[in-house]
């Protein structure tokens, strides 16, 4: 026995004749290009998950402004409503709507009776507000051309002028079960 496994004894030679003595570099390529595709397979998947998470976080910030604007916006409406139903507010809003307090109620009992005396609403007396005088448009006259008629009514507190109609086709008249047409096919 000669060479390396000559040499050795017992265990150690039964463990050199299971591995190959000499370098062998087929074997190995095909593991390092495994090692090489998982390990850039994982790369690129990671690499993609990341930027799926990455625009998930811009949505979700840019949606949380969006929700920020709007509750703020809520907020201030609400504060408007707050302060429109007042009462104070609404006494003045009636008031300047010609409103006046009600006077006493009257109740009816489950028997028909009434309860209580009702008396009217008396208006309180208001200062005299200086009236605004409109000054209106003096009529067309009456034996004006149509052309004329709309110039003069061209202004902006007159109405329209009408063109007279030069047909001579009878008005519409409604349509009745009398004189409808059928349009169904089976009549």
């Amino acid at each position: 026995m000669s060479g390396p496994a000559g040499q050795l004894k017992g265990r150690a030679a039964r463990l050199a004749r299971l591995m190959p003595s000499g370098p062998s570099n087929a074997a190995r390529t095909p593991f390092v290009l495994l090692v090489v595709l998982l390990l850039g397979g994982g790369l690129i998947t990671l690499l993609l998950l990341n930027s799926a998470l990455n625009e998930g976080s811009f949505r979700l910030s840019e949606l949380k402004k969006r929700t920020t604007e709007f509750t703020d916006e809520q907020q201030a409406l609400q504060h408007d409503v707050d302060g429109y139903s007042k009462p104070d507010a609404l006494e003045r809003r009636a008031r300047e709507l010609g409103m006046v307090p009600g006077g006493s109620p009257a109740f009816l009992k489950p028997d028909g009776t009434v309860r209580g005396v009702p008396s009217e609403a008396a208006a309180p007396p208001t200062p005299a507000a200086p009236r605004q005088t409109q000054q209106a448009a003096p009529p067309p006259p009456a034996a004006a051309s149509p052309t004329s008629t709309a110039s003069v009514t061209g202004s902006p507190s007159a109405p329209p002028a009408t063109k007279p109609s030069t047909s001579a086709a009878p008005p519409a008249q409604p349509r009745t079960p009398a004189n409808q047409s059928s349009t169904s096919p089976g009549r």
